[in-house]
């Protein structure tokens, strides 16, 4: 095990097999995709009691879930950062922040348009809601210090220390529904044994949920390799990776 991390720890070793890794989920991704969206809405039967517009819970639940796992992700590549001082890990960090961003304002604004008609308010300063704007607050702050600091291995140490402090954020957001009163409602799909949901509605939300992971780890990848590539732009590897591309371009 050691020696697999200590040979993908490499940049360059890291690159092909991110590349790899990458075609191998495209058609998972799609599949998972695809049927999500049919199971969400055709087969999910409508809620007795939300009617139709629960079915925004499909893309809202998978996006609350991506915004806390990024950050989760984002945990572990500072503390490598800060203490081994890996390089890739300094590029995971910075690669993870727009996508955790984006995962976070696509939850509080599907959560929005969700609580207008259910709650009768588009915000209102819920423990779990202000915790999640808390959150994308958090994500904003480490992308504008990564561009602040020219240096680019101490933005990352600064970057790695900012995400820690945060960190304290994730098991007030996860609950912040069983610590306070609160508007928001409690775990449903998480309860283990009995989850508070119809199977029909169950599946699609997990496979939608499967399906957000997996174009969050495709797409991260993909911003992992233009990071290698960037960081490493004066080595042989990565020249050579420029021209063969170049050339395959003109041909």
């Amino acid at each position: 095990m050691m020696n697999f991390l200590h040979k993908y720890a490499s940049l360059q070793n890291f690159y092909f097999l991110s590349l790899r890794l990458s075609r191998w989920l495209v058609l998972p991704f799609v599949f998972t995709l695809v049927y999500g969206l049919i199971g969400a809405l055709w087969i999910a039967p409508q809620d007795y009691q939300q009617g139709e517009s629960f079915r925004i819970m499909y893309v809202h639940v998978p996006s609350a879930w991506l915004s806390m796992f990024v950050y989760m992700n984002m945990i572990g590549a500072a503390v490598f950062t800060l203490i081994w001082r890996v390089k890739l890990s300094e590029i995971v960090l910075r690669a993870c922040a727009p996508l955790g961003a984006i995962f976070t304002f696509l939850a509080l604004v599907t959560g929005s348009i969700w609580g207008k008609p259910m709650w009768g308010t588009w915000w209102v300063w819920d423990a779990r809601l202000t915790s999640e704007l808390l959150l994308l607050f958090i994500y904003f702050g480490i992308i504008a210090l990564f561009h602040a600091i020219e240096d680019r291995r101490m933005a990352a140490k600064a970057c790695a220390l900012l995400t820690l402090v945060g960190a304290v954020n994730i098991p007030i957001i996860h609950y912040s529904v069983q610590w306070w009163s609160t508007l928001h409602q409690g775990p449903t799909v998480s309860k283990i044994g009995a989850p508070s949901i119809h199977l029909d509605m169950l599946i699609p939300l997990i496979v939608m949920s499967i399906a957000f992971t997996l174009y969050f780890i495709i797409m991260c990848l993909a911003r992992i390799r233009i990071g290698i590539r960037e960081y490493d732009k004066n080595s042989n590897w990565v020249k050579n990776l420029v021209t063969s591309t170049l050339q395959k371009g003109h041909n």
